[in-house]
């Protein structure tokens, strides 16, 4: 079944947080930008996937438009593996982790959502998942800074029914005001740093936080990809999550073989999409270790990794960011409710973007590859 046309596009979808903005690469981070992925084949079927992502959008809506697209025209729809062997070796050369991986990620995210859609079945049924309604969310908060705002949010989702909440946060201050806020004894805290400290800083940090009962910290180490490190901090006591930043398969082998980690945390529109995520997650299973999927996205990637999580981890848990959009074109899917979030039982990933919301929220042109 032949790719006849992909087109890209972004929509820009304002949203609140519960305080102040942040900058993210240099950027004022007040809207929620989606790049999105659409390829139609010959029988008029159409799949839609989600590239990463944030700052980076230009580049990986480049890399589709100018290279990837190309070399995927034409192509059998139906040959997942084939399509990921050939383009991501056809642009090795350009990196083995970033824009053309991300590029890659959507369009295959795409052609799973295309699979499922021809055969009348869930992405989550085609990769033998049980028959689950439902999956448990943890609140991923943005960076607050201020404890006070950091407790008062902590509070908040709690009391919307969050069991888990993870802060971006880098002091002890602010992660014991959130641990110290009410209604934080009924939930589970995580901490994601985002590769802030050097590795002397890092096991001094995880030292005073062993005893403090988080379920994990999150990218402690710079740079992401010093192991050994990461390794050392890990001996600290405290539960070690990574592996946003690693390149597929071989990223995850390395985290595992210098026991860094206790959890993987694969990104499907980052790590070359669904095909990829399952590889890693049978690597981690086979070598004991949890796997919970980055997904702070807003579209197919998120309910790809709906999917993939459902059918091949024993307890789901998905990442959810504690924004409020201005509205989104897979509503009602995208958004947790009570901490728990619907899987979708329709063909293919489930669910279809609203036209009317594209068209409100687009920003820039769509590009077309024919």
């Amino acid at each position: 079944m032949k790719i006849t046309a992909i087109e890209t596009s972004v929509i820009s979808i304002p949203f609140t947080m519960d305080g102040p903005h942040n900058r993210f690469a240099g950027q004022l981070w007040d809207h929620l930008e989606i790049l999105l992925v659409k390829v139609e084949t010959e029988d008029g079927l159409v799949g839609w996937g989600e590239a990463f992502g944030h700052a980076a959008i230009a580049s990986t809506k480049a890399a589709i438009d100018s290279i990837i697209a190309p070399l995927v025209l034409g192509r059998d729809a139906t040959d997942i593996n084939g399509l990921t062997r050939s383009v991501l070796h056809g642009t090795h050369l350009l990196g083995r982790n970033g824009s053309f991986v991300y590029g890659f990620s959507g369009i295959e995210i795409a052609l799973w959502d295309l699979a499922g859609k021809r055969a009348k079945q869930p992405v989550w049924q085609l990769l033998g998942g049980p028959a689950r309604k439902e999956l448990d969310t943890y609140a991923s908060l943005l960076c607050y800074t201020d404890p006070v705002l950091v407790a008062q949010n902590v509070s908040k989702a709690a009391g919307q029914g969050y069991r888990f909440i993870k802060l971006h946060e880098v002091t002890r201050e602010a992660t014991l005001a959130a641990l110290k806020a009410p209604g934080a004894e009924h939930a589970k805290i995580m901490l994601d740093v985002n590769c802030a400290w050097l590795p002397v800083k890092a096991r001094e940090m995880a030292h005073s936080l062993a005893n403090d009962g988080l379920l994990w910290l999150e990218e402690p180490v710079w740079p992401p990809e010093d192991v050994h490190s990461l390794s050392s901090v890990r001996a600290k006591g405290v539960p070690i999550a990574a592996g946003e930043n690693v390149a597929g398969l071989f990223g995850f082998k390395t985290l595992i073989e210098a026991n860094a980690i206790d959890i993987a945390q694969p990104s499907v529109t980052k790590v070359g999409g669904i095909g990829e995520m399952v590889k890693v997650i049978h690597y981690c299973q086979a070598n004991g270790v949890e796997v919970y999927p980055h997904c702070p996205y807003f579209g197919p990637g998120l309910l790809a990794s709906y999917h993939v999580a459902s059918a091949l981890i024993e307890q789901p848990l998905i990442e959810i960011l504690w924004i409020e959009m201005q509205a989104n074109p897979f509503d009602p899917w995208v958004r947790s409710t009570g901490g728990k979030v619907q899987l979708p039982q329709g063909p293919g990933l489930g669910v279809d973007p609203d036209p009317a919301i594209l068209k409100r929220y687009l920003k820039g042109d769509i590009v077309r590859t024919a």
